[in-house]
């Protein structure tokens, strides 16, 4: 379908939804895995953590999450289909022609205008205000339809919410399906998990030579920097700037400035300013094994921060719990070398690679 905006009209946001706004902090939550809390955060569609169900605080879906707070995610927009509970940061936004589609559709029209939004200019006080452009609703003869009610514009134009969600549909995308159900995930108890230092799992190198992504040739190569977001990724390239910088074989863990740990499963370019630390494992690593330590080295992140970055030294030097492998009594199976251990522990490879496809979605791997 052909996406022409030149005769999409203007709608102002109170007069195109409901606004509900978000009710909890997480101190007023409790533990569980029943639905998401969400809040500012522009990524994975806003949700915060998992929590148990309180219907006090609980909103209804099939909604736009407009983050009205937050630095860095002010302004951003998201279509949530299930019942939540939402943070204060956010003003959930209803319409009974909503739906997942059209739902996707304006939310990423209203992504437009976070530029106008910041942390010191916040959305909430503008929002009702706020005027986005939509596609209209046209009458057999190709005039714009007009409501008389002028429900949606002083002018009378109607949204045309069958044109948002076709073309939402023409889209050239399959929804991602999974076998694997929540509850058939495998259990793990990290009570028994020991300590490793990464150095005596990885060979600790940083990334050599510059490269910057607007002086080199568009290609299929991913460039990996600092960055919390797309695995690292910044771009992808054909060749490097400088001709010093090294490409980096698959398979292997990153490790940023900041901390963000990313299973990296093809060749990669990284940039050294962006001071990439690749984790080249000593053990048989492969694509579920490589996301299950990265995600267990996220939980060491809070540690970093700009003024204390992961550098090479403490990238090696940082400590980690990982699963065992047992023998068949139920003891600690010991490796007298010691390769990984001090103790002679080794590392459950076997359960971090079932663990992993264990997940939903982990089937999909």
């Amino acid at each position: 379908m052909n996406l022409n905006t030149t005769n999409w009209k203007g709608f102002a946001i109170e007069r195109l939804f409901k606004l509900e706004n978000g009710k909890a902090n997480q101190g007023m939550l409790e533990e569980g895995n029943d639905c998401f809390y969400v809040g500012a955060k522009k990524d994975d569609n806003g949700v915060m953590i998992h929590c148990m169900k309180d219907n006090a605080l609980m909103q209804k879906g099939n909604c736009i999450i407009f983050i009205c707070n937050g630095q860095g995610s002010v302004g951003y927009a998201n279509y949530m289909d299930v019942d939540f509970i939402g943070t204060t940061d956010i003003v959930a936004g209803y319409n009974e022609n909503l739906n997942s589609y059209n739902g996707l559709f304006i939310a990423t029209v209203l992504c437009q205008e976070r530029p106008k939004y910041s942390f010191g200019r916040k959305w909430k006080t503008h929002l009702k205000s706020t005027i986005i452009k939509l596609p209209i609703k046209y009458n057999p003869d190709g005039t714009p339809y007009i409501d008389n009610t002028f429900e949606y514009s002083n002018y009378g134009y109607v949204p045309d919410w069958q044109w948002m969600e076709n073309y939402i549909k023409s889209l050239h995308h399959k929804p991602l399906t999974t076998k694997n159900k929540k509850k058939s995930a495998l259990q793990h108890n990290i009570c028994n998990w020991q300590e490793f230092i990464v150095g005596n799992l990885f060979k600790v190198e940083l990334s050599k030579g510059d490269i910057k992504i607007d002086d080199v040739d568009k290609g299929n190569i991913p460039l990996i920097s600092s960055g919390e977001n797309n695995n690292g990724i910044v771009g992808y390239i054909d060749k490097n700037g400088d001709g010093k910088a090294e490409i980096f074989k698959g398979n292997k863990i990153t490790i940023d400035m900041f901390g963000n740990p990313f299973y990296q499963k093809d060749d990669f370019y990284a940039v050294s300013h962006g001071r990439v630390n690749i984790l080249n494992p000593k053990f048989e690593l492969n694509e579920t094994i490589g996301i299950f330590i990265s995600s267990v080295i996220k939980k060491e992140q809070y540690k970093f921060s700009y003024g204390r970055a992961v550098y090479s030294t403490e990238a090696a030097n940082m400590i980690i719990e990982l699963p065992i492998q047992y023998n068949p009594d139920g003891t600690p199976f010991i490796d007298e070398a010691k390769k990984y251990s001090e103790k002679g522990y080794v590392p459950d490879w076997n359960f971090m690679d079932n663990y992993i496809k264990s997940l939903p979605y982990g089937d999909r791997i």
